[in-house]
């Protein structure tokens, strides 16, 4: 007996509406607020490029490149995991998070290598750094721009917790990273009068981005492929559904997510003496509860006659 439907009460719909209008809104404006920022820092390390031929800002404007395909992906997929479900996508659209979290690795990858060839060929053909000083305010515009942007993707994760604006905000972090090597590197390396350092800082930025990589590929991997839900979040579902008073067991739970949605799938075990409606209006409870703590969730409850023999899955449970 499948029951599949939102909370029963009003008040409960009207709230994850507004919860899901604001998701919305911060994911829109996360994106937007990433590709405005990738075309100013590309615009003024270009010019920083130009006026000292540093290599190691070279490697901060191709990241900063990558950050903008990076935003524009992000932004693309939000739109369109933000989607609602029609006849063609039943499920929602939420995996084209996941999958533009995939195609960023690829262009990350890409790029980290371009950038280690590039500081290979600076270190055996050394060059002295000129006009540190623009590169310097360059870096310091780029800083700035970068924590104001981060601090907002985090918080705009904390309250989605939308994988493709996470993928983004690692684009920005490695950023954030790249601008400070690269001051680091100007200062010591006109400092020292050694052009070596420039490569080197390179070096260290593409490290990181490959390090990156690694991580992203991974939780996007987890998506498409329906990984299941944390475990501490799948011990919290069995809780809710185990404080109820009616339920006698519980079995055969799946979970996964796509986007910001998560898919809950479990068997749950009532007295075998309920009547079909008592059990339909059971199961509104518990699907309830469940919407209380995963608001966004679609809910799927299969009602089960307590002690009745069936097969079942090993990993069920």
């Amino acid at each position: 007996m499948p029951i599949s439907r939102p909370a029963t009460t009003a008040s409960p719909a009207a709230g994850a509406a507004n919860a899901s209008a604001s998701r919305s809104r911060l994911l829109r404006l996360a994106t937007w607020a990433s590709i405005a920022v990738a075309g100013v820092l590309i615009g003024a390390k270009l010019v920083a490029w130009l006026a000292t031929g540093s290599v190691v800002m070279l490697s901060s404007l191709v990241d900063s490149s990558l950050d903008l395909l990076a935003s524009g992906i992000a932004w693309y997929a939000v739109r369109q995991a933000l989607t609602p479900a029609d006849r063609e996508h039943r499920f929602g659209h939420g995996k084209a998070e996941a999958l533009a979290a995939f195609a960023q690795a690829g262009f990350i990858l890409a790029s980290a290598l371009a950038l280690l060839l590039a500081a290979g060929d600076r270190l055996l053909h050394p060059q002295a750094v000129a006009h540190e000083g623009v590169g310097l305010a360059v870096t310091a515009l780029a800083i700035a721009l970068t924590l104001a942007l981060v601090a907002l993707q985090r918080h705009v994760i904390r309250r989605t917790e939308s994988m493709a604006v996470g993928a983004d905000s690692l684009h920005y972090m490695g950023d954030l990273l790249s601008n400070l090597t690269v001051a680091a590197t100007l200062l010591i390396a006109v400092w020292l009068d050694a052009p070596w350092l420039d490569a080197a800082g390179a070096i260290l930025i593409a490290l990181y981005l490959l390090l990156g990589v690694r991580g992203l590929l991974r939780r996007s991997l987890e998506v498409l492929m329906d990984h299941e839900l944390p475990e501490d979040q799948r011990e919290r579902i069995k809780a809710i559904v185990r404080a109820h008073p009616v339920v006698r067991d519980i079995h055969d739970l799946r979970t996964r997510s796509s986007g910001t949605t998560r898919f809950i799938q479990l068997h749950v075990e009532l007295d075998p003496a309920t009547s079909l409606i008592e059990a339909h209006r059971q199961g509104g409870e518990i699907e309830a509860a469940l919407h209380a703590d995963f608001p966004e969730a679609e809910i799927i409850l299969h009602i089960d006659p307590f002690g009745v023999a069936d097969v079942r899955p090993s990993f069920g449970r």
